[in-house]
């Protein structure tokens, strides 16, 4: 495949909300631990938040919306581990297609929509779209061509970003009183800057996690939920007679990807 490469795009994104993230106040360590948390200071709060994140195995990300500066409108729903696997699904926004994802181990297979090949591939994907019909495509994760995609696929590529953008913590960080969501009892943090605000809600009980993080302002109008934590990825892969290899099909298309 040359041209574009799939998976690019959404690794971007989810590097600028892992920045976003960062940016809010999950900064330096402490013990995760959500006990007294009526007791602790917003910084405090962040604090285990952010151990808590680093300290999870496997993580369900649910993420849409706009970051502003011309970023392109995505949404994301992917359960990902640290070993690299990872299944859902990206959607490009605004017409652009979207892809359903599954990796596993050293493999990795893609599902792209009649959109994506369409905006995404304009020379060729017709063909591409024609020869695999409703197969997964299938790689290896150690193409190339495929490396935004399996970064995508990384929780520990998530969680390096976050502890090394740890003290990116310009602005303000307020704690607001419990709330809940989703059912859950919740403390709010906010962090305005430069006429964005970031609100991270982290879980009052149990361990500290992040599961909400709502970024607004600049034209920016992105939420990211977290959940699912250290629930393992689902190992189900697509059976062979639903795969076409992707060597396979560049060698039957004149076009490329």
């Amino acid at each position: 495949m040359t041209g574009p490469h799939l998976g690019t795009r959404p690794a971007a994104w989810t590097a600028a909300i892992v920045l976003c993230v960062t940016g809010g106040g999950l900064a330096a360590g402490g013990v995760a631990h959500a006990e007294d948390i009526d007791t602790l200071t917003a910084q405090q709060i962040a604090d285990r938040s952010r151990d808590a994140l680093l300290g999870a195995h496997a993580v369900h990300l649910s993420s849409r919306g706009d970051l502003g500066r011309g970023s392109p409108s995505m949404a994301l729903e992917l359960t990902l581990d640290r070993d690299g696997n990872c299944n859902g699904s990206v959607d490009l926004g605004r017409g652009q297609g979207s892809v359903v994802i599954v990796k596993r181990g050293d493999d990795v297979w893609l599902k792209p929509d009649a959109d994506f090949w369409k905006n995404q591939v304009p020379n060729g994907g017709s063909a591409f779209a024609a020869i695999l019909g409703d197969r997964y495509l299938k790689g290896r994760a150690d193409d190339p061509r495929l490396n935004g995609l399996v970064k995508t696929c990384d929780l520990n590529t998530f969680q390096k970003l976050v502890s090394d953008n740890a003290n990116n913590d310009t602005g303000t960080l307020n704690k607001g009183p419990k709330t809940t969501l989703d059912g859950a009892s919740v403390v709010p943090l906010t962090r305005m800057r430069a006429g964005t605000t970031l609100t991270v809600d982290v879980a009052a009980t149990g361990k500290p996690y992040p599961l909400r993080l709502t970024l607004r302002g600049n034209g920016a109008d992105a939420v990211v939920g977290l959940s699912g934590f250290d629930t393992p990825v689902p190992r189900t892969t697509p059976p062979s007679d639903d795969t076409f290899d992707v060597s396979a099909l560049l060698s039957r298309s004149a076009g490329s990807v």
